[in-house]
């Protein structure tokens, strides 16, 4: 017999370990740096980013790097990427969601730095490309959106002059191409490492891009830093919970931010490495954002496949349990959660008591083919034709997030805000909705500025769409946003019709939405029955 070690390393790891300043020393001008984590500040390296901040501030180094980020990483209050948002430090940002950094967005509004906006699985599916040393990405996901050549090409202010995005066309089909491209340095964020440098994620609520990412980075001759909460002995993270593999990883550091988001340090409940137990959770306040995810939430079939998007849609989750059916269909985040209750705010892209967490690209490429039966998502613009815009308002630059992956082949979607925007103040009233005062611009606009769902798509593949709002709700016609129904207690020419920037078809007097959703107790409400038979998924249009 011969003796073999607990988990044998191969590698010399006796500098795997730096201070966040040694670390970020090893950045060069010029890299691309991919920055992991995604929604808010999970899996977001902030030690890392804050010690890169710093030596920018007492250096000036180092500089034109262009950084690339999945979703929106930050907490409105300057922690993520807003960190690196420095003209001169940054000279590119390649991201789908800016919403949650302040500065970043100001920077790109300003046109200090170039901005490249995609889909959030767009970028999430490249990192395996360039690991794999295929040429790049093809996909249909975004063909007629804003990230298509042929309109802003994924552009985000006039400072960017080219896109990402190549039209192809194979067996003469359309299809999006995005080139490989190498990754410097990847920053990345864990629970724990080893002595070998294996990664173990428990601590997390999900995996998001990390494999994928390191190894993108690692086959492009680049440089992985990870950031962990702890360093454990060798043999101490057991092998089908190591989620990056030590030779992958060239230096680990302490993080200073073991939060699991935001505003949640640690939640059990969220990591899915204990088994579920029953728990509580405040149900929604009774008030119109409840009035829309009641009304979105009536649309969902038994067995549906489903994704919440952020905003008044993610209450439709909490409406199903209120009303006692969450179990009768089952919810995904894009970030890799398959069923429990998504969280909601600065929580999202989490999940309490989920059924299972994969990584992200994986996600991805279930819904880029087509699974989603339902899709709940939010909306800053929709047009007459029926398009919506996500990725820019009022000035601001957004993002698309997972929104164009998650409505481009979703069997039916429904889009949850209110009518009006801006200081809007509603009440109800006796299973009537009260207009106090009403938002100082519309969201339904003649021409969105940038399409982030395409109606003439959605009809090409026979999606089932809706528009729901506090006092209205519409569907997608052949001739446009049709309305359909009105909430008690709405005048349908002044609080309608007059604060829309067209007219809707009306083929006759728009119905009165149910009064229960207009009421504090809950409502009765229940699923549609099981659809009759699995769709055929969408075909490549």
């Amino acid at each position: 017999m011969i003796s073999l070690d607990a988990a044998p390393s191969g590698r010399d790891r006796s500098n795997l370990h730096l201070s966040p300043e040694e670390a970020v020393a090893l950045v060069p001008s010029g890299a691309t740096v991919a920055v992991g984590g995604t929604g808010s500040l999970l899996q977001v390296p902030e030690t890392l980013l804050a010690a890169l901040e710093r030596r920018w501030e007492d250096g000036g180094s180092p500089n034109d790097l262009t950084v690339v980020h999945v979703m929106g990483l930050g907490d409105h209050e300057g922690r993520g990427v807003d960190h690196v948002a420095i003209p001169g430090l940054v000279r590119r940002f390649i991201g789908s969601h800016f919403v949650l950094s302040p500065r970043e967005q100001g920077v790109i509004a300003r046109n200090e730095v170039e901005a490249i906006g995609l889909p959030a699985g767009t970028i999430s599916l490249l990192y395996r490309e360039i690991a794999a040393r295929r040429p790049g990405l093809f996909t249909d996901i975004g063909l007629g959106t804003f990230v298509d050549p042929r309109q802003q090409w994924d552009r985000m202010n006039d400072r960017t002059t080219t896109g990402l995005s190549e039209l192809a066309t194979i067996a003469g089909e359309e299809w999006l191409f995005y080139p490989r491209f190498d990754l410097g340095v990847a920053l990345l964020r864990a629970t724990e490492a080893d002595v070998d440098g294996n990664i173990g994620m428990d601590d997390e609520a999900a995996f998001s891009d990390n494999l994928a990412i390191a190894q993108a980075t690692h086959n492009s001759g680049g440089l992985v830093l990870v950031e962990v909460k702890r360093l454990v002995d060798r043999g101490e993270i057991p092998a089908n919970r190591v989620r990056v593999p030590g030779p992958l990883v060239d230096h680990v550091v302490l993080t200073d931010y073991p939060n699991q988001t935001p505003i949640t340090v640690t939640d059990p409940r969220r990591t899915g490495t204990l088994p579920n137990r029953p728990t509580a959770v405040e149900a929604l306040p009774f008030d119109h954002r409840k009035v829309v995810a009641r009304r979105a939430a009536i649309e969902l079939h038994e067995g549906d496949l489903a994704n919440l998007g952020v905003g008044m849609a993610n209450g439709i989750s909490y409406v199903a349990l209120e009303e006692g059916f969450l179990d009768r269909f089952t919810l995904t985040v894009e970030q890799g959660i398959f069923g429990g209750l998504p969280g909601v705010g600065l929580d999202s892209g989490t999940a309490i008591n989920p059924s299972a967490i994969v990584d992200m690209p994986s996600q991805f490429d279930l819904y880029d083919g087509g699974a989603l039966d339902f899709a709940g998502l939010a909306y800053a613009e929709i047009d007459r034709h029926g398009n919506v815009n996500v990725a820019a308002a009022g000035g601001k630059p957004i993002g698309p997030g997972g929104f164009i992956d998650i409505s481009q082949k979703a069997r039916t979607i429904v889009f949850c805000g209110t009518l009006c925007g801006g200081g809007l103040d509603v009440g109800l009233t006796d299973g009537q909705l009260v207009i106090t005062k009403d938002g100082r611009y519309p969201k339904f606009v003649d021409e969105v500025s940038h399409i982030c769902f395409s109606a003439e798509r959605a009809h090409r593949q026979g999606q089932r769409v809706l528009y729901v709002t506090e006092r209205a709700v519409f569907r997608l016609a052949a001739e446009g946003v049709e309305l359909i129904e009105i909430a008690p207690g709405v005048d349908l020419q002044r609080h309608v019709l007059d604060r829309m920037g067209f007219v809707p078809v009306m083929r006759s007097e728009p119905r009165l939405m149910d009064s229960r959703f207009f009421r504090p107790e809950p409502a009765g409400l229940k699923p549609r029955p099981r659809r009759d038979a699995k769709r055929e998924r969408p075909k490549h249009s």
